[in-house]
């Protein structure tokens, strides 16, 4: 009990300090107990959730994961479902083979956790160019000691998983959940909410975006 209202109290210290401390990484991740509603509109249910359910689609690794993400279509919500965040389950993006950033995502990062992977699920910004202003999705996963940023909508493959190092400049990471279920928020929230967003990268040409339907 003594510990959880500790944790209660720190909060707001946590916060502005947070706030008003030099941070200059958006990538510093601190463990939180993020709201859902921090994730999206569409963040509905609990992220045990969405790994419930028997997938009827067999994938023995990430190269696998890509090609079925590849043959998918990406479609916004308002014009699939008339809402303008819906998040669907990864059985029902299996029979639909249409979405948006948040169906890619919640598909590959269960398929990734299921192979073993130390995977989270990211949600925050896309500063590339060709980018929406509005938040976006993708995956953060660790293979042999690296970090790779894993974004399933692109439409090329060698855009779709890329090395952290490479691409931490095109995102803004906001919050995330690991495999564990375990949620994290990300310095770069604390630094959009300041108005000390970094500046668009230019140094890469636009990337394959998909085409909304």
């Amino acid at each position: 009990m003594l510990r959880l209202v500790l944790a209660y109290l720190a909060r707001p210290l946590t916060r502005w300090l947070l706030r008003t401390a030099p941070v200059a990484d958006p990538w510093e991740r601190f463990p939180a107990s993020v709201p859902l509603r921090r994730f999206g509109l569409g963040a509905r249910r609990a992220f045990r959730w969405y790994f419930e359910g028997q997938s009827a689609v067999e994938v023995r690794s990430v190269e696998q994961v890509q090609d079925w993400l590849l043959a998918c279509t990406y479609v916004r919500d308002p014009v699939l479902f008339r809402e303008d965040d819906f998040w669907q389950h990864p059985c029902t993006f299996e029979q639909l083979r249409r979405g948006d950033c948040e169906d890619f995502c919640l598909w590959a990062w269960r398929k990734l956790v299921r192979l073993g992977y130390d995977a989270e699920f990211v949600a925050g910004r896309c500063l590339a160019p060709g980018c929406s202003p509005a938040g976006h999705t993708w995956i953060l996963f660790r293979q042999r000691g690296r970090v790779f940023l894993f974004d399933p909508v692109m439409r090329r493959r060698n855009e779709m998983i890329r090395s952290l190092d490479d691409v931490r400049h095109e995102y803004l990471p906001e919050v995330s959940v690991d495999g564990g279920f375990r949620r994290y928020v990300y310095a770069g929230y604390y630094l959009r909410r300041a108005g000390r967003m970094p500046a668009p990268e230019t140094r890469h040409a636009p990337m394959a975006l998909p085409q909304s339907a």
